[in-house]
């Protein structure tokens, strides 16, 4: 089987690498960014740092600020209007997964026009839309280097999953400096979001030896450092390999895919508003334990690249460690059930059906080494309910 790889043209990776976009916009050609953000960032500064640089280096750009947690058509919409308003040549995508899904999803648009739901999977879109520029500030997604955006549909509750190499930025700025101020329960929901990307691209059916390499290498990163990180936010050598981990375990899983976790974790975050790393951190130790059994060797191999292992542990003994740790992390790391976090029952239930449908829809439950139905993912609904 040929292996079918993508990357960003560029990647600036280290401290202040965010401080070298006038820099890599000049290497590509580019002047004339919207840089799409959110406004946390645009109110604590870090937007006006980044444009007075640009400034500095010759480069007028305009932004937007609303983006909003998990992009709907609508805030797609709005940073559309914002870019058409103004002579852009690019996008430059800046902050957590959010601002980044919405700047590759308004690039595409911009060339391409409308509506959204013309995009979602399984559509492919390859023909390239403007110039993406991604700098994450957060170490979870690792949209800075995939091909793929989400966007809610807000009309029926669906998180559309739209691939395609338009997606895929063309350079990505990987500074983990700018991740030494997030608050304790964003440093734990989008390090299990890295964490969950790594695993699911390694054990993923569509898992290559290129991908393999950088998701264990980011399980070995992301593994030892994220209780440091939740513990002292302000520890640079775990931020630094927790940034470096995220990036690589994004793309790991662009160049294979996720699976069942993420298919099931999509519903939750459009019909109960999860952030995504929490939705994933909620299911990942019972999806775990209900895959192993698809690929026992390959979650075995897992737990010894995160340590939880030793290099001779018996592969079921090893798997039965993964869970373990899994398990424990979310306690470590206070990741509530839905219950926990204050879902209704009644609505949890009754919309249990719809959820697993919308799963086996985006297709990720297809890659997942123990392929479910519709009455085995409905099974791990009720399972993840109460934790």
């Amino acid at each position: 089987m040929v292996a079918s790889i993508a990357l960003p043209r560029l990647m600036r990776i280290g401290a202040g690498a965010s401080r070298l976009l006038p820099e890599v916009l000049g290497q590509l050609g580019l002047s004339r960014p919207l840089v799409v953000t959110d406004p946390f960032l645009a109110g604590s500064g870090a937007v006006g740092t980044l444009t007075e640089r640009l400034s500095a280096g010759g480069i007028s750009a305009r932004t937007f600020a609303d983006t909003v947690p998990d992009p709907t058509v609508a805030s797609v919409e709005a940073a559309l209007a914002a870019l058409q308003a103004g002579d852009h040549d690019c996008v430059v995508g800046f902050g957590g997964g959010s601002p980044m899904d919405t700047a590759k999803a308004v690039a595409v648009l911009a060339r391409h026009g409308g509506p959204m739901r013309r995009y979602k999977a399984p559509h492919l879109q390859d023909e390239a839309g403007l110039p993406v520029i991604a700098i994450p500030t957060t170490a979870g997604t690792g949209s800075e280097a995939t091909r793929f955006t989400i966007v809610t549909d807000e009309s029926s509750d669906e998180k559309m999953l739209c691939i395609g190499l338009a997606y895929l930025p063309v350079a990505a700025l990987v500074d983990y400096e700018l991740t030494l101020t997030k608050p304790k329960r964003l440093t734990a929901d989008t390090g299990i979001d890295a964490l969950t990307h790594a695993i699911e691209a390694y054990v993923s059916r569509r898992s290559n030896l290129f991908s393999d390499g950088l998701a264990l290498q980011a399980m070995r990163l992301i593994a030892p450092n994220l209780r440091r990180v939740w513990t002292d936010p302000g520890d640079r050598a775990a931020r630094e390999a927790m940034m470096l981990g995220a990036t690589q375990a994004g793309i790991a899983f662009s160049n294979s895919s996720v699976a069942l976790v993420h298919g099931m974790s999509r519903p939750i975050g459009a019909h109960f508003h999860v952030a995504h790393g929490l939705s994933n951190a909620m299911l990942l130790p019972a999806v775990t334990a209900y895959s192993a059994s698809g690929a026992i060797d390959r979650y075995a191999t897992c737990a010894r690249a995160m340590g939880v292992a030793k290099a001779g542990t018996g592969d079921e003994a090893a798997v039965e460690a993964l869970v373990a740790e899994l398990r424990a992390l979310n306690d470590d790391l206070d990741v509530p059930s839905p219950q926990e976090y204050g879902l209704d029952a009644a609505r949890w239930e009754a919309l249990i059906p719809t959820m697993a449908q919308q799963a086996l829809a985006s297709g990720s439950p297809g890659n997942n080494p123990r392929v479910p139905g519709a009455e085995e993912i409905a099974v791990l609904y009720r399972e993840v309910w109460a934790g």
